[in-house]
């Protein structure tokens, strides 16, 4: 499965080839997805390899083969668009969440607790992936949550232990696209990464901050960095 900027890229590199027959610049496919940096762009194409998508030609400048493409592609069909609260498993990212217009009271599963989607795993440590998947959905204590949007993401790293979430985690996350600093928050870097870390302000610049001395802080202008939500609760199973 790919992330939407993974397909937005594909797609991009496949119109532009059917087109003029050579593949586009990095800089064209930088600005193309509205990205940051070409290092995104770096990304992009090793996780489309690796995932048997496109083919780097040897010794050729921007030569790129498209091998396949999603099964869901058919004629001029575009990338899907939208949210669904990001699964991390990857490298890359996905676009943020926005606010919701009325906040929904969460499917009640009885008296005292409530029903909550998991979309998959966030990294506590290097960033990854994003890819929308809801994945199962699990039974939360209604006194856990509040008003608003509710998903779940299972805990992947140790970045997180000091502020007691342990890789195997699964952390509640309110949809939210603002925290106030101290607030442990889903962060997506770049429109690339995505990461489970406290949120700080380092004057104009953001801080994404680890519980963990073996973790740097990293420093972001602020327009780089999106907040997908908010941690409320933590559920742990022990085996």
């Amino acid at each position: 499965m790919l992330t939407r900027k993974q397909q937005e890229l594909l797609l991009f590199i496949h119109e532009r080839m059917k087109e003029s027959g050579v593949p586009p610049s990095f800089d064209e496919m930088k600005d193309a997805l509205d990205l940051a940096s070409k290092s995104g762009i770096h990304r992009l194409i090793t996780a489309l390899e690796e995932r048997g998508f496109i083919r780097r030609l040897p010794n050729r400048a921007r030569a790129l083969e498209v091998i396949k493409l999603p099964e869901a592609y058919a004629g001029n069909a575009q990338p899907r668009r939208g949210f669904s609260p990001s699964v991390i498993e990857g490298s890359l990212g996905k676009s943020p969440a926005p606010a919701p217009a009325a906040a929904k009271a969460p499917p009640v599963a009885d008296n005292n607790s409530v029903s909550v989607p998991v979309m998959g795993r966030i990294a506590a440590g290097v960033p990854i992936s994003a890819i929308q998947n809801n994945t199962h959905d699990i039974t939360v204590p209604l006194d856990m949550i509040g008003s608003g949007e509710h998903y779940a993401l299972e805990v992947k790293g140790d970045s997180m232990i000091e502020a007691g979430i342990f890789d195997g985690d699964t952390v509640i996350i309110r949809n939210a696209t603002t925290a106030n600093p101290g607030d442990i928050i889903v962060a997506l870097v770049d429109d690339e990464e995505a990461t489970l870390k406290r949120f700080r302000r380092k004057g104009a610049s953001i801080a994404l901050e680890a519980a963990n001395p073996a973790y740097e802080t990293r420093i972001f202008g602020p327009d780089r960095v999106k907040i997908q939500g908010k941690l409320v609760g933590l559920i742990r199973r022990y085996h």
